[in-house]
């Protein structure tokens, strides 16, 4: 039992067979060594966030997005959320803190009032400058430098965790960094 909380400790299931009959589950062992490398990989992201908020002085996610638009000036709100694969209103809300701080600049495109393009100030090439790399994040930068056959690989053993978790499809379109 943990201490003061009257909980019980979390403990990872006993190898035991699969309801269905099939395949054995991992054993504890199996389970706690995967577990460790997921902490490892968060812990490595978490790391590389609080870098870059104490170089640059903005979180990871906005970096991201301030580096995007620095990359492709002009470039509107859709583009942004594309180029992030995140959902628009993430994009649109990263937009407004960052021109908000006067790192960006959202002007109004022509004659469709409506479209918004958008350009890096001085102040945000600044911040560029100063901040470590990579911008877009460290396990973006990883998960492309991989081969596309570890990537299938991944992207199905991760699909299979994530039914196992019934997790929000959703989600998947939020960075790590908000």
């Amino acid at each position: 039992m943990a201490r003061g909380t009257g909980a019980k400790p979390m403990a990872i299931p006993e190898s035991t067979a699969a309801a269905d009959g099939g395949e054995r589950r991992a054993d504890v062992a199996d389970a706690a060594r995967v577990l460790r490398r997921f902490r490892q990989v968060f812990n490595a992201v978490k790391t590389h966030f609080q870098q870059v908020e104490r170089q640059a002085g903005i979180g990871g996610t906005q970096l991201w997005a301030l580096s995007v638009v620095g990359a492709q000036p002009g470039i509107g709100v859709g583009g942004l959320a594309a180029a992030m694969d995140v959902h628009q209103t993430t994009a649109s809300n990263l937009v407004k803190s960052l021109v908000s701080q006067q790192l960006l600049v959202a002007q109004r495109d022509g004659q469709d009032r409506r479209a918004v393009r958008l350009r890096i100030t001085a102040r945000g090439d600044t911040v560029l400058r100063k901040a470590p790399g990579p911008f877009a994040g460290v396990l973006p930068d990883a998960l492309a430098a991989l081969d596309s056959q570890t990537l299938q690989r991944l992207d199905h053993d991760l699909g299979v965790l994530l039914a196992r978790l019934q997790a929000d499809d959703g989600s998947g379109r939020i960075p790590l960094g908000q």
